[in-house]
């Protein structure tokens, strides 16, 4: 906690459930909590629960100029984005590598807000509004409650009007509990949810009422961590715990191009003029490493950081791996080489300094067609 300068209007209810409020870009983040985690990932997977992610970075860019500054600070071909609807982007730096990931929703026809997580995105935004016509507002008075998982939506129509007609990827502005909030379609589970944007004052009373009305659902609330076992699944990278600032390259600075990481989606078809553009387009086919999948044989997890291993020899490392008893595998995301990252290669892993057999994978295990986040109706 001694780093943090940021603080949820929640921080007292994640105490209560046992978290110490461990920093998570500069907030006291609720880590781990008094009971089973695995509770918690089975109610998101087949009920729901309720997370908060206020740490979550909320700036809010408005002004004659804002989309200038997304344009340049983005990936996305923002013309194209309708008020009411919003995209998940990347930021690279000069060297055309990740420095950020973020979603965009735009509000207005000047107006946005872009969401980011710990990397450079606020100074990125910053970078691109001197001496324009903008305003930047880091806004952190604004909450950010998720409620995931397949019965969100059955608890949230007995409140909101028309929420099962909120399409993937986009929010309205509604009231809650009689509270002033937007709700997006959106989320960082790979199942059905929303997102829950609240004045710091309601964010208690807001949480409260979904805590006390979803239990008889099966809703409960879930810590921040549980996302590693929902993401694992659902190759969903998360900075920079799957990132050369956290697995240093030997003989060069950090740094991982979208094509490593398998991000390259996110950049709008032809888009240029973007910070690193160039560079970018530039190391198409430069892969030094590969993002992917890998399925172990057997039920323990491999642990954070875990060695990766082919014929013997280390040459990668798992990033996060997690077991579901639920869809019955041993999973996880991993750097590898890139003549390793094809289906059905075998490989393995050292848990407790056993290598633990295993094969590369594409990704995501759970759902791939995505069709369980994407749901209408």
């Amino acid at each position: 906690m001694i780093a943090s300068w940021r603080f949820s209007a929640l921080a007292d209810r994640h105490r209560a459930m046992g978290s110490a409020l461990e920093d998570w870009s500069g907030m006291g983040t609720a880590w781990s909590y008094d009971k089973d985690q695995t509770e918690e990932y089975l109610a998101i997977r087949t009920k729901a629960g309720v997370m908060d992610v206020s740490g979550l970075k909320k700036v809010h860019v408005i002004g004659p100029h804002a989309q200038y500054v997304i344009d340049k600070a983005t990936t996305r071909n923002i013309e194209a984005l309708k008020p009411g609807r919003s995209t998940y982007a990347t930021m690279l730096d000069d060297r055309g590598k990740f420095i950020d990931d973020c979603v965009i929703y735009r509000m207005g026809p000047h107006s946005f807000m872009v969401v980011h997580g710990s990397g450079g995105g606020h100074e990125q935004l910053t970078r691109y509004a001197a001496g324009r016509n903008v305003v930047l507002t880091f806004d952190d008075d604004l909450h950010d409650i998720s409620l995931q998982g397949p019965l969100a939506v059955d608890y949230l129509e007995q409140h909101v009007p028309g929420i099962r007609d909120v399409v993937y990827f986009s929010h309205i502005q509604t009231t809650l509990f009689g509270k002033p909030v937007m709700i997006s379609r959106t989320g960082y589970t790979g199942e059905r949810g929303y997102e829950i944007f609240c004045r710091r004052q309601d964010a208690p009373l807001i949480w409260d009422t979904i805590v006390a009305e979803g239990a008889g659902m099966g809703i409960i609330p879930t810590r921040f961590t549980t996302l590693d076992l929902l993401r694992a699944e659902s190759y969903l990278l998360f900075f920079p715990y799957d990132n050369s600032e956290k697995y240093q390259f030997e003989d060069e600075p950090a740094g991982d191009t979208l094509w490593e990481l398998g991000l390259e989606f996110t950049v709008s078809p032809g888009k240029t003029g973007f910070r690193g553009a160039e560079e970018h387009y530039r190391l198409k086919g430069k892969e030094r490493f590969k993002i992917f999948g890998v399925k172990l044989e057997g039920t323990t997890p491999a642990p954070e950081g875990a060695t990766l291993l082919q014929d013997g020899q280390p040459v990668g490392v798992v990033t996060m791996c997690m077991y579901s008893e639920l869809n019955g595998h041993n999973v996880g995301i991993a750097r590898m080489p890139v003549d390793c990252a094809v289906q059905g290669t075998p490989l393995a892993v050292l848990i407790d300094g056993q290598p633990v057999p295993c094969i590369a994978h594409t990704m995501p295990f759970y759902d791939p067609e995505k069709k369980r986040r994407t749901a209408k109706g």
